[in-house]
C-alpha cells in the first residue's frame, strides 16, 4: 500500500473518531380515552340487535347524522389523532458543534357510520381507518 493511500484511510479513519451524533426523540403520548375504537366497535354493535340507545350509550352522540338513498338514518362517528415526536440532532467535529431541531408527525383517523332499519335498530355499519 503507497503512503498517499494509507495517510487518506487513517485520515478517514480518525475523522470517523471526532464525528459524532445522536438524535433524541421523547416520546409523548395522550391516553387514550374514546371508546371508537375497531375492537370495541365490534364488540359493542350487533346487527339486527343493538338499538340506538345503545349506541348513544356507548359512543355518545355521532358527529354527523344522515339519511342514504332509501331513507335510513345513518350515524357517523369521526377521531383523529396526531402525535409528534420533537427532538435534536446534534453533531460535533474538533473546532465546531451543532444541533438542529428535527420532528416526526403522525396522523390517525378513525370513522364509524352506523346504519338504523325503522324500528331504530343498527341495520348496518362500517368503520375506516387511516394512518398517515
Amino acid at each position: 500500500m503507497n503512503a498517499p493511500r494509507l495517510t487518506l484511510l487513517l485520515a478517514l479513519g480518525c475523522s470517523g473518531l471526532f464525528l459524532s451524533g445522536c438524535a433524541t426523540f421523547p416520546e409523548k403520548q395522550e391516553a387514550a380515552t374514546s371508546p371508537l375504537t375497531a375492537g370495541n366497535v365490534s364488540l359493542t354493535l350487533k346487527k339486527g340487535t343493538t338499538t340506538k340507545a345503545e349506541v348513544m350509550k356507548n359512543f355518545g352522540a355521532p358527529n354527523l347524522v344522515t339519511k342514504n338513498r332509501a331513507a335510513d338514518e345513518v350515524w357517523n362517528y369521526n377521531r383523529m389523532s396526531f402525535t409528534t415526536r420533537v427532538g435534536e440532532d446534534s453533531g460535533s467535529l474538533i473546532f465546531w458543534s451543532g444541533s438542529r431541531a428535527v420532528s416526526t408527525a403522525t396522523t390517525k383517523s378513525f370513522d364509524l357510520m352506523i346504519t338504523f332499519d325503522a324500528s331504530d335498530v343498527v341495520k348496518d355499519y362500517s368503520i375506516i381507518q387511516a394512518s398517515y
